[in-house]
C-alpha cells in the first residue's frame, strides 16, 4: 500500500511553507483585541452544548490545519473554481464543525474587525474543546497569520490510520514533533468517533496468515465486526473512540494496552520501549498525559505559516 511518503519530499515541502513560532507571543492582542479569547469560547460553549461532537471535530481540525502548511485555517478555506480544498478532501470529509469558526469569527470581528486571523481562531477554539470536555487549559501562543493556498492533493501527507511507528514518527519528525509529542498527540483520540473504513483493514482480510488484526483482543475485533459488516453496511457507521468520548481523559490510552484501540496507528505506540513506557505513563496518570498533550500543542500550533488576515474564514481577501 502506498502509504509512505518519502521523508525528503515532504520535509522540503513544510519547510518551504512552514516555520516554527514565527512572531508568536502570548499577548499578541493585548492592546488591539483583548476579548478575542473570551468571544472564541463564548460561541465554542454554546455550540458544544448544541451539539456534543463539537470539541472533537474542533480538534481534529485544527491538528489537519497544522500538519499541511503550518497553522494557517488553509482547511478553512473553501472549494474554488477547478481547486478543491483541504475541507473537500477524504481524510476530512467527516469534519463538521466549521460553522463554529464562522460564529466565532463573526463575533470577533464586531468587537475587533480585521485584526485576529482564522488561524487564531482556530488555535483558540481548539484549546476551548479540550477545556469544555474537561481537559487541561493552556496558553495559546498568537499571532497566526492566514493562507491564501489550500489544496486537497496535499491532505495525502496527513499521518493515516494505517501507519506503523515508523511512518508517524517520520510524519511528526517532519513537523519538529518529538516522539513524546506523538505519543501526548495521539492522545486526542480520546475524544469523538471513529468510521469504520478507519479500521476495516484490521479486521478483515488482515495479511496473508490472518484475517483478523491478531494484536485486536479476539472479542473486541468480534464486536467491530458487528458494528461494521463487510455487507450492507450503514452509510455512517462506526464506533466511539472510547468508552466517554466527549470527556478529555486518558481512557485512550488504557484501551491501547487492552489491546482495545481502533486504529492500527495507536497500536502501533506498543511496538517501541519508549513509546510504549510513554503509554504506560499516561494511561496510569491523567495528570501526566494532560501536561504533556499541553505542552505538545503550544508546540504544535507554533507551526505558523500565513501571509494575511482574512475578513470571512472561507475565502482570502
Amino acid at each position: 500500500m502506498a502509504y509512505f511518503v518519502p521523508l525528503l519530499s515532504t520535509f522540503l515541502f513544510f519547510s518551504i511553507y512552514c516555520s516554527q513560532s514565527k512572531a508568536l507571543s502570548s499577548n499578541y492582542y493585548a492592546k488591539t483585541c483583548p476579548q478575542a479569547e473570551d468571544t472564541v469560547m463564548k460561541v465554542v460553549k454554546e455550540e458544544a452544548q448544541k451539539d456534543r461532537r463539537v470539541p472533537a471535530t474542533l480538534l481534529r481540525m485544527h491538528f489537519h490545519d497544522c500538519f499541511l502548511r503550518g497553522c494557517d485555517a488553509s482547511i478553512l478555506l473553501s472549494s474554488k473554481g477547478k481547486n478543491t480544498a483541504e475541507k473537500d478532501a477524504p481524510p476530512n470529509g467527516s469534519l463538521h464543525g466549521f460553522y463554529v469558526i464562522d460564529g466565532a469569527k463573526r463575533a470577533v470581528e464586531a468587537i475587533c474587525p480585521g485584526v485576529v486571523s482564522c488561524a487564531d481562531i482556530l488555535a483558540f477554539a481548539a484549546r476551548d474543546a479540550v477545556v469544555l470536555s474537561g481537559g487541561p487549559y493552556w496558553n495559546v501562543p498568537k499571532g497566526r497569520k492566514d493562507g491564501r493556498i489550500s489544496r486537497a492533493s496535499e491532505t495525502t501527507l496527513l499521518p493515516k490510520p494505517t501507519f506503523n511507528i515508523s511512518q508517524l514518527q517520520q510524519s511528526f519528525h517532519q513537523r519538529g514533533l518529538s516522539l513524546d509529542d506523538l505519543v501526548a498527540l495521539l492522545g486526542a483520540h480520546t475524544l469523538g468517533f471513529t468510521h469504520c473504513s478507519s479500521f476495516m483493514n484490521r479486521i478483515y482480510n488482515f495479511n496473508a496468515t490472518h484475517d483478523i488484526d491478531p494484536t485486536l483482543r479476539p472479542s473486541f475485533a468480534a464486536s467491530l465486526k458487528g458494528i461494521c459488516p463487510l455487507k450492507n453496511r450503514a452509510k455512517n457507521a462506526g464506533i466511539s473512540n472510547d468508552p466517554s468520548p466527549t470527556t478529555f481523559d486518558n481512557t485512550h490510552y488504557r484501551l491501547i494496552l487492552q489491546k482495545k484501540s481502533l486504529l492500527f496507528s495507536d497500536h502501533s505506540l506498543l511496538t517501541t520501549p519508549k513509546t510504549k513506557s510513554l503509554v504506560y505513563k499516561f494511561a496510569t496518570s491523567k495528570a501526566a498525559f494532560h501536561k504533556a498533550f499541553s505542552n505538545s500543542m503550544i508546540k504544535m500550533s507554533s507551526l505558523t505559516g500565513g501571509q494575511e488576515v482574512r475578513k470571512d474564514c472561507r475565502v482570502v481577501n
